[in-house]
């Protein structure tokens, strides 16, 4: 068998460039398909990462942006407490987006966003040092405040910050925790914040009656996440008169559409692959059977001295198979290395998650690409060979 595999590749060889554009559209194909399977992993991996900090049970409200008056669903303190109560299924409500203050710390001087955050009950990312927030800092409004990680570094903190003084603007709170690493930059800056406190603080202090942009629910049963939402939506509209609009934003739905969005992509990039597997396909059968015709003198003289038609059969599908063979594992290399650089210098950099890369996946599709090619476009050559007569073979010229 290794003989029929050194002829094969020695054939090849000897026609370098018709072997070459022969495996082009296979590779193309190949490609193709390996570097949407890699990024799709990297996209939904940053997905993972950018909602990260988000909870599985709560929901934002945020107004409809395309109503005309955008003002009026405005939403006041004492209105989202009444939604609290009345809604049910609420465990909390708090501001989201925050506020941006200069914060100090000794010689440090940073403007930084304020955010309102709950209890160790619903906290989402770990505390690295210190503790979080208890129910009593949330229920008497104490002045103590927690930092993600980066903020802390940029303010030159660690451990040894537990309960030291932390001022914001012309307020001061007691450090009592900073964070652990969050999965992404993006959530806790721009969404969260850097300093939190607890949102009975952060609603008195920086909220008092301005309207809200943006309020996040904490459910108590996670099972009825979907009918509180509908209901919270009729609750607002019904206390604002059908005069404003509202939508919800959760990470199950976010992350379902996005699925939907990427599903969609690898269905038109397969259709494409399989556009290029088809092109490839056919022209591998057709080298082939132009290989065919060119040695059929040979093929004649080897049946001629007791060859069978098993090992002209052998001879040529080894041919196709190496021709598939390497195609697809060029096409393999290249769409994990695209893939890959797309990943590491792209996505990984904004979503600061760094997605597994789907080996095994990619490297049955491109197996499959392979077999698929041979037995359908190399059976017939294979075949064709086998079955010329050898005496025409002897008179060919």
């Amino acid at each position: 068998m290794i003989a029929y595999f050194r002829e094969a590749l020695a054939v090849l060889l000897s026609n370098k460039t018709r072997t070459i554009l022969t495996m082009t559209g296979l590779v193309i194909g190949v490609m193709a398909v390996i570097a949407i399977q890699v990024l799709g992993a990297g996209m939904a991996g940053a997905v993972t990462g950018i909602l990260g900090s988000l909870s599985d049970r709560s929901f934002s409200v945020f107004p409809n942006a395309r109503q005309t008056d955008f003002t009026r669903a405005a939403l006041r303190v004492s209105e989202i407490n009444r939604a609290e109560l009345s809604v049910g299924n609420i465990a909390l409500a708090e501001p989201i987006f925050g506020v941006t203050r200069r914060v100090s710390y000794g010689a440090h001087r940073l403007r930084l966003r304020i955010a309102a955050d709950a209890d160790a009950r619903f906290l989402t990312t770990p505390i690295r040092y210190g503790r979080a927030f208890t129910h009593d800092d949330v229920t008497r409004g104490a002045h103590v405040c927690t930092l993600t990680d980066d903020a802390a570094a940029k303010l030159k903190l660690g451990a040894e910050a537990i309960g030291a003084s932390l001022r914001l603007a012309d307020r001061r709170c007691t450090i009592v925790g900073i964070l652990n690493p969050a999965k992404t930059g993006i959530v806790p800056s721009l969404v969260q914040g850097d300093v939190f406190l607890p949102y009975t603080t952060y609603e008195r202090d920086y909220v008092q009656n301005a309207p809200l942009i943006g309020v996040r629910f904490i459910v108590e049963d996670i099972t009825q996440l979907p009918q509180t939402e509908s209901r919270m939506l009729d609750y607002l509209q019904r206390i604002k008169h059908g005069r404003a609009q509202y939508q919800t934003f959760d990470r199950k739905t976010f992350s379902t559409s996005v699925d939907g969005i990427f599903g969609g992509l690898t269905l038109v990039v397969a259709i494409i692959g399989a556009v290029s597997l088809l092109v490839a396909g056919i022209g591998i059968l057709n080298i082939m059977l132009v290989s065919v015709a060119e040695r059929t003198r040979e093929i004649g003289i080897r049946k001629a001295i007791g060859a069978t038609r098993f090992q002209i059969l052998i001879q040529f599908f080894i041919e196709a198979l190496l021709l598939s063979s390497i195609g697809c594992a060029i096409g393999l290399g290249l769409g994990l290395l695209i893939g890959g650089l797309v990943n590491a210098f792209g996505i990984v950099r904004i979503s600061g998650f760094v997605p597994p890369i789907p080996w095994l996946r990619s490297s049955a599709i491109a197996v499959g690409f392979a077999t698929i090619v041979t037995l359908l476009f190399g059976t017939y050559p294979a075949y064709r060979a086998a079955r010329l007569d050898p005496i025409e073979a002897l008179r060919y010229e």
